[in-house]
């Protein structure tokens, strides 16, 4: 397959490339999300934290005498929010400069590198006892370095794909809304299997090393079924026509931006909504007909973290399928794809 000449992906390698490598995306931060319970009950004080507690609404002894929680319990949701949604702010921001100094294959291997060995500390402090504020500490730092190169590794896989046929950018919408929905099934057969908090914990952060591994495995396959468009005027803006093609760019895109400015504010003030609810608020809270039944330990992860990824990976994916606006009525889409894509 070129990127000249059309798609020729027989079998449908590459698109599952990039579903593949969109899953591996968000998967990883989705495990991560999932596994609040096993964090919250780190963070408690040291004489009521078993390292036997089983997943909720499994212990009956321990739910019946529960508690109340610590301070770092009680913000540990409102902690990890602002730690995940600053860095992948600032760092979206910085990939318009970052993809002009440094190589699309380092952004992305790199990244991905970088979370798999956060992931792989991760699951290996499941096994060992630490302080609770220690503990906050670090899981902080690594939820800030997750979301950084997280941010860094979506805004350059997305270049990558502007390289392709723009079908090729469904497949990593459709991969980023399945990851959460995949992340949430898996704490639901956790819970309904009884298994322990830390073995529970532990498997959620293997599981995603090995998507990980798998992602990295995808990418390095990738140039062998595509032929990408060659870089001109090298990595970085030094050549005199590549200046000048950027600021070119530049003008086109300030231009062109009062096109698309309520479509552009309307997705800003969504992704506020959401984020600042979920998963801080939407974590929290409780059902109030369940009661003792079965149905209050499986509330959150339906209700918060399953409904919610299903309806996200519908939307992603259905954008494959239709246009509420079509590309017609989008005058941006041209300067869009040269930005991501230079």
């Amino acid at each position: 397959m070129t990127t000249s000449s059309g798609p020729s992906d027989r079998y449908k390698a590459v698109w599952l490339i990039f579903f593949t490598l969109g899953l591996g995306t968000l998967l990883p931060w989705n495990f991560f999300l999932t596994a609040t319970r096993y964090f919250t009950n780190r963070l408690g004080d040291p004489q009521n934290v078993s390292s036997l507690e089983r997943l909720p609404g499994l212990n009956s002894t321990y739910e019946d005498q529960e508690p109340p929680p610590t301070y770092l319990q009680a913000r540990f949701n409102n902690f990890m929010t602002l730690c995940a949604m600053l860095p992948l702010l600032i760092f979206t921001c910085l990939n318009s400069f970052l993809h002009q100094r440094i190589p699309q294959k380092v952004r992305i291997l790199g990244s991905l590198v970088a979370i798999l060995l956060v992931f792989m500390m991760t699951a290996a402090l499941v096994k060992v006892p630490l302080e609770p504020l220690p503990f906050f500490v670090i899981t902080m730092v690594k939820i800030i370095l997750i979301n950084s190169f997280g941010a860094i590794l979506q805004g350059s896989l997305f270049g990558l794909a502007g390289l392709l046929p723009v079908s090729y950018t469904a497949p990593i919408m459709s991969g980023q809304g399945m990851a959460g929905t995949f992340a949430a099934l898996a704490m639901i057969c956790a819970i309904s299997s009884g298994s322990l908090l830390a073995d529970s914990a532990f498997g959620y952060f293997i599981t995603a090393c090995v998507v990980i591994l798998l992602a990295i495995g995808c990418y390095i396959l990738l140039p062998r079924l595509v032929r990408a468009r060659p870089s001109r005027g090298g990595r970085g803006g030094d050549h005199p026509a590549r200046r000048e093609e950027w600021r070119g760019g530049r003008i086109a895109v300030l231009h062109r931006s009062h096109s698309i400015w309520v479509m552009a504010l309307s997705v800003c003030f969504i992704f506020t909504v959401t984020i600042g609810v979920y998963p801080a608020v939407t974590a929290e809270v409780k059902s109030t007909i369940a009661g003792s039944s079965d149905w209050e330990k499986y509330f959150i992860p339906v209700s918060c973290f399953l409904m919610f990824n299903i309806f996200d990976w519908l939307g992603r994916s259905l954008t494959a399928v239709c246009l509420w606006v079509s590309t017609a009525q989008l005058p941006m889409q041209d300067t869009g794809k040269w930005v991501l894509t230079s």
